[in-house]
């Protein structure tokens, strides 16, 4: 029997399903349908339909339980459905990729529970959010550094920190690239304030900058700062940089370098933000104590 169409087969003697929620995402307690209709069942078994079984496992316990019975109440199924994408069954060696997953999240929805097509929305704006940034971080490499673009961004599938030769590796090329160190802060500055711009919860990658600019001396920071070509997404790295978590040595010593006006122009750079982590942070960090 291929695997693919053995669900279909059982559906096909289901007389009722009941739906559950496995970790909240259905908002709702379980519901029972009857599938004794067979338009409703028809529905049903269409938007179960699986596309492959791939051969991978999800890690976590699923979203939606579905437990399919017979005419006489028997059980003949249990599935889990995971991520509004695939199907776990004891019968497959494998989760199953459903064929059109907004089919099971819509007849679930119509069925009384809509948070698994809320959750898989949001999921997907948050996926799309994630690739912009992504996009726009590199954009802002600094020029020189682009053939090390794949191992940066593989620190944040990974989880790793950069290693010691990476950013060796990276501070030459930077260094060749922008032998004058103001251009070079500046650089680094750019694309510091570029991709999430957050200043904790962020990509693994997105760290690496500041991980080079923690290396710069203050004293080469204040100039690229205060160069006219300094701009606000200039502002945007320092700031993020300066009120970060143990992003320099002598992180207090050197933001209390900061001449007032360069203060006050980074506190109302992050106070334009709707970020209000990074808002906090500067307030902590950047606002003069009175007299």
């Amino acid at each position: 029997m291929d695997g693919t169409t053995a669900l279909d087969n059982v559906l096909q003697q289901a007389h009722a399903v009941q739906v559950s929620s496995v970790n909240g995402v259905g908002a709702v307690g379980g519901i029972q349908v009857d599938l004794s209709d067979p338009a409703e069942s028809a529905k049903l078994r269409t938007a179960m339909a699986v596309e492959s079984l791939p051969g991978f496992h999800c890690m976590c316990p699923g979203d939606v339980r579905f437990e399919v019975f017979d005419r006489s109440g028997g059980r003949l199924a249990v599935v889990v459905l995971h991520h509004g994408a695939t199907l776990r069954w004891e019968q497959w060696e494998s989760d199953a990729v459903l064929a059109d997953g907004r089919l099971l999240l819509a007849w679930l929805a119509g069925h009384g529970m809509p948070g698994p097509m809320q959750q898989s929305e949001a999921d997907r704006l948050r996926a799309q959010e994630a690739t912009e940034e992504e996009r726009n971080w590199l954009a802002a490499m600094p020029t020189g550094l682009e053939g090390l673009a794949d191992q940066v961004l593989g620190l944040s599938r990974t989880g790793s920190s950069p290693s010691p030769e990476l950013l060796a590796e990276l501070t030459d090329r930077l260094h060749l690239m922008f032998p004058d160190p103001v251009e070079r802060v500046l650089a680094l500055l750019h694309w510091y304030g570029a991709g999430s711009g957050r200043c904790s919860g962020y990509p693994v990658h997105e760290g690496v900058p500041g991980q080079l600019l923690g290396r710069v001396p203050i004293a080469d920071l204040l100039a690229a700062l205060a160069d006219p070509r300094a701009e606000e997404r200039h502002d945007a790295g320092a700031v993020r940089h300066l009120v970060g978590w143990k992003t320099r040595p002598h992180q207090k010593r050197d933001v209390a370098r900061l001449p007032e006006p360069l203060r006050a122009r980074l506190l109302a750079h992050a106070r334009r933000s709707a970020d209000s982590d990074k808002h906090g942070r500067a307030e902590r960090w950047l606002t003069l104590p009175r007299a």
